[in-house]
């Protein structure tokens, strides 16, 4: 149990690891919400205590979940404690982490977090859903951010926000990323500026929305959802198109790293504009693009993105390569060989991967996730999606 205090709202309330759990009448689908994963973010977790009280079990579906994330840093209004707990999501860290006697305040919130996660995967019904609230230190759209597979993309169209693909190529070990690679829908919502009000009634509007587009609600037993509609579709700027990261500048550990005043996720940018002063160095855009997510906080290792617009034709020609499972001819290239053709994971020489365009290997559902000093790793989305439970859920 943690006091949580709210600088938009200028007020505190008490939450504890579960915000709320909800039991429909009915049977359906399992929603999970996760709040506050960063301690810095309460826009979530507010949103959260707001929504679960107003929804009549009689009127629902399934079973809704609302979860705290870092409850610690919560408490202290903190990124992290320790570690960044959005970080730590990896098969590999997770193991060791069971396997250490002593823990960071991070790797103990895991722990919680794994627990409570594998319970409702084992007590409850598919098909699942899962959605991590955030904000963001910048000014921003309200956005959604996915991994990259076919049923997340067509889940995430419903909602009259632009969509990202391809954060997890550059983040190592984000909780949706785990989720993801589980084969559920999972999906990141960014609701705004860490300390708006506008983020919180943003939170509130999706999550009404991801309720009733994933049938546990009516939209008739939701007061006014016309309006969360327009209020997500306003605040967007009615931009739906969907963006690609093309670059991060990472910020290594001996840099000092300053971001120039003024610049909001998605604003467009010139190849060559200054962004940034990093050790007393001016740090300008590599690419034409959108400028995403620049850092205005102490706390955080990834300074920008750049993002670019995809052309609707190249979304339906992907779509079309994945249904016919395109990638099962890849192996034919010279290079390019399966590490585990059932989890999807193709290895890529490195002398061979230079003559292959990226975005080839994106079209498919690849993303990169692994070097190795003589080889690529290339994990795809679809070969690991449980796209049947989701089949005859009316977004299909």
């Amino acid at each position: 149990m943690v006091d949580v205090y709210s600088k938009a709202r200028d007020n505190r309330i008490i939450v504890t690891r579960i915000i709320g759990k909800i039991e429909g009448s009915k049977p359906g689908s399992t929603m999970v919400f996760f709040g506050g994963i960063h301690g810095n973010e309460t826009s979530g977790v507010f949103a959260l205590k707001d929504v679960l009280k107003t929804i009549d079990p009689l009127q629902s579906k399934g079973v809704i979940y609302g979860i705290s994330g870092n409850l610690k840093a919560l408490g202290l209004s903190q990124r992290y404690l320790d570690e960044d707990l959005n970080r730590l999501w990896t098969k590999d860290r997770i193991k060791i982490i069971k396997n250490k006697s002593v823990l960071n305040k991070d790797e103990t919130e895991l722990l919680e977090l794994l627990s409570i996660l594998d319970t409702i995967l084992d007590i409850e019904k598919p098909p699942f859903y899962f959605i991590d609230l955030h904000t963001t230190s910048s000014k921003t759209l309200p956005f959604i951010t996915i991994n990259d597979a076919l049923i997340n993309r067509k889940f995430s169209k419903q909602f009259p926000v632009p969509i990202v693909l391809g954060i997890e190529e550059y983040l190592n070990g984000p909780l949706l990323t785990y989720i993801n690679e589980l084969g559920y829908v999972s999906l990141g919502f960014e609701s705004g500026q860490h300390d708006d009000l506008s983020a919180i009634t943003n939170s509130i509007a999706f999550i009404y929305l991801a309720l009733v587009f994933s049938g546990i609600l009516k939209a008739d037993h939701v007061p006014n959802f016309s309006d969360h509609y327009k209020q997500l579709q306003e605040q967007a700027a009615n931009i739906v198109d969907v963006f690609e990261v093309i670059y991060l500048h990472k910020i290594q550990p001996h840099e000092t790293f300053n971001m120039i005043n003024g610049f909001r996720s998605f604003q467009a940018i010139n190849k060559g504009v200054p962004l940034a002063i990093n050790n007393s160095r001016e740090l300008k855009a590599k690419y034409n693009g959108h400028i995403f997510m620049p850092l205005y906080q102490n706390k955080g290792a990834e300074g920008f993105f750049i993002i670019k617009r995809i052309k609707p034709f190249y979304l339906k020609l992907s779509r079309l390569l994945r249904r016919i499972r395109f990638d099962s001819l890849l192996v034919v290239l010279p290079g390019v060989s399966w590490l585990d053709k059932e989890k999807g994971i193709l290895q890529v020489n490195l002398k061979i991967a230079r003559f292959f365009v990226k975005s080839f290997f994106h079209l498919l559902g690849y993303r990169n996730k692994q070097i190795t000093r003589t080889h690529l790793r290339l994990n795809n989305r679809e070969r690991v999606a449980k796209t049947s439970i989701y089949k005859n859920e009316s977004w299909y």
